[in-house]
């Protein structure tokens, strides 16, 4: 575990900009976890960083690792909640995947990023976890989001019409009926789209006694400069480690 924290707090660690907010006193720690088994979003230094500065302003602190082996129960009996930042293929052996598991049926909080839904196909825990799989994308475009919960802490702040560019993912089931749909693309806005009329992009659910959140955005590295994507991410981070 030792190693694991030192490698975890050197890993795309920035301070918060300078002349900006003074940093609140963090009450619970999050995991950020970005192991690629598959293709590897340039995204994922500039998501770190992000969520580094979130936790600053916001009272969390931050551990940042691709290291599989902090999936333990002592492990991640230190944090609230998981954020797997744009993962991609098979990231966690059967062992891990369990201590996974008991973290969220202990209360813990997962958030998916992206590409959280392109991981671990064979394992059906974190598929009903996750909500949906990955089954492709168009090129990167600008689409219409419409918010469809903005009583959802996440979805609060948005644009309830959200006009951004992104890669919009398609998905091999639709999680309506399972999840709580918090925002759908307008196929309409785009082209690519292969679920329309219902095109969850964005939602939230309890699952086994934990809480869990996926968000389709956050392919560019500009989204990660895009203010309203930065605060729906932190929204998210603070609801699913049961801090709103």
């Amino acid at each position: 575990l030792a190693g694991f924290m030192t490698a975890a707090c050197g890993m795309g660690s920035q301070a918060p900009p300078t002349g900006g907010p003074s940093p609140v006193t963090p009450t619970f720690a999050i995991l950020v976890f970005s192991k690629t088994a598959g293709f590897r979003h340039d995204s994922i230094p500039a998501g770190i960083t992000v969520i580094r500065q979130l936790g600053s302003a916001r009272g969390f602190s931050v551990d940042a690792s691709e290291d599989a082996n902090a999936f333990t129960d002592e492990s991640l009996g230190t944090y609230k909640a998981v954020v797997f930042l744009s993962t991609t293929g098979d990231v966690l052996n059967p062992a891990q995947e369990a201590a996974l598991e008991r973290f969220i049926r202990r209360g813990g909080g997962f958030v998916g990023v992206h590409s959280a839904t392109d991981t671990e196909y064979d394992w059906p825990f974190y598929g009903a976890l996750v909500g949906a799989y990955f089954a492709g994308h168009p090129d990167i475009q600008h689409a219409t989001i419409q918010i469809e919960d903005a009583a959802h802490p996440a979805a609060a702040s948005l644009p309830r019409s959200w006009a951004r560019r992104d890669e919009w993912y398609n998905f091999q089931q639709n999680p309506r009926g399972r999840v709580n749909v918090l925002a759908t693309l307008d196929e309409r806005t785009y082209a690519g789209g292969t679920m329309a009329p219902d095109h969850p992009i964005m939602w939230s659910h309890t699952y086994e006694g934990g809480r869990a959140f996926y968000t389709a955005l956050g392919h560019t590295q500009e989204s990660f400069a895009e203010t309203p994507f930065i605060d729906h991410l932190g929204r998210a981070i603070l609801w699913a480690a049961g801090a709103i």
